[in-house]
């Protein structure tokens, strides 16, 4: 696959491209969400490297483990020894960056960071362009590493640019940076309207009852579960079905009960086929320091798909889709009356208002805008030397 990927960037047609290398805390192939579709929007036009976090495995001697997610993205992912220190685990994976990268013909080079992480082994790197998507506050998520701070601090110094994955993020960081941008959660309207259209239920979901109201996304810290709990208590004739895999806490406390349905994890392009089957989407977030400035990128989808949305009163989603009336806010004292609401509502009740809503809010729309921050910031960084040597 790596191979491949080289002959695609160092081809005549190519070869002036340019390659944007990103660092990750996420797998490409865990969720679907940010990463994935701004980066693939962005390589129509560039090579994209996505670096991800090493792995540890009973291995001789570091490796590097490629796939490709398109012809233009190359997933990179470090496998080290079982016991490798955290200097060494630098060291190399300093070197296959250098590697990667050297590698493969380019125009410039653009460094994109989600991980302030990545410093420890990218410092060495002078990109024409250097961009921190800061899509969520890493240093309130659970088992965050104690020198993230320090480390966002340092990749705020550097970078060019830094954009947010939401209105509240934007505001706690809007002092510490000259060129902040905020770019809340998009959506793929296209691919969620699949559920408005008839469709075969899946087979995992097929002999659940309705009424059902649905959750999709990671299921960690961020997740009320003792309002889950609750929910699926005080409404036993009301089916809860949850997909999402389980990280960070243990499976074994998550509630149990007959109309409470744990799924596991599925894949985005399946996520319309169990939502069309769903009659309220839920999102039963908890209100901790790791929910503060999340923007979540399922409200948009939720609503695309064409279902009546409930959510805990989560800032982002408050400010804007319940200022609009799209999404119901609820908390344990009224959520039953606002899910029982829901699910007496017509499902095609809010579409046009919705539709509306969320016509200016496409990926590409973000994309696209993110590029022109870039064009704009390569050419102050033309302007600034040429303004010294005058």
């Amino acid at each position: 696959m790596e191979a491949a990927f080289g002959r695609v960037t160092a081809s005549k047609k190519d070869v002036r491209q340019d390659l944007l290398v990103c660092f990750s805390h996420l797998r490409w192939n865990f969720v679907h969400q940010r990463p994935q579709h701004i980066l693939t929007l962005a390589s129509t036009k560039q090579a994209v490297i996505y670096f991800e976090e090493p792995v540890f495995e009973d291995v001789p001697q570091p490796l590097m483990r490629t796939s490709e997610a398109s012809p233009n993205i190359l997933i990179v992912a470090p496998v080290l020894p079982l016991g490798t220190s955290a200097a060494k685990a630098d060291a190399v994976q300093r070197r296959f960056v250098q590697q990667t990268i050297s590698s493969r013909p380019h125009r410039r080079l653009i460094a994109w960071y989600y991980t302030p992480m990545a410093l420890r082994f990218t410092a060495h790197l002078e990109p024409d362009i250097c961009v921190y998507d800061c899509m969520d506050e890493l240093s309130a998520f659970k088992n965050a590493p104690p020198e993230l701070q320090q480390m966002e601090k340092a990749l705020l110094r550097r970078a060019d640019l830094v954009f947010t994955g939401g209105l509240s993020l934007f505001e706690n960081k809007r002092h510490l940076h000259d060129a902040i941008y905020p770019f809340p959660s998009s959506i793929d309207v296209n691919h969620f309207h699949k559920a408005r259209k008839p469709g075969k239920d899946p087979a995992d979901q097929a002999g659940i009852p309705h009424p059902r109201v649905g959750y999709f996304g990671v299921i960690d810290e961020r997740l009320d579960v003792d309002l889950v709990a609750q929910a699926a208590e005080t409404m036993p004739d009301v089916h809860f079905v949850m997909l999402g895999p389980v990280v960070k806490i243990d499976p074994a406390y998550l509630p149990l009960a007959e109309n409470l349905h744990w799924l596991g994890g599925k894949s985005y392009l399946d996520l319309p086929d169990y939502l069309r089957h769903w009659d309220a989407g839920w999102m039963p977030f908890a209100l901790n320091e790791a929910t503060r400035f999340i923007s979540p990128t399922k409200t948009p989808e939720f609503l695309a798909a064409g279902l009546p949305v409930i959510s805990t009163a989560i800032v982002d989603v408050v400010r804007s889709y319940g200022a609009a009336g799209l999404v119901e806010i609820a908390d344990s004292g009224d959520l039953e009356a606002k899910l029982r609401s829901a699910l007496s509502r017509p499902r095609r009740m809010l579409l046009q208002e919705v539709d509306v809503y969320l016509a200016d809010s496409s990926w590409e729309r973000t994309w696209n805008a993110m590029a022109a921050h870039i064009e704009r910031a390569h050419e102050r960084k033309k302007v600034v030397p040429l303004r010294r040597s005058a």
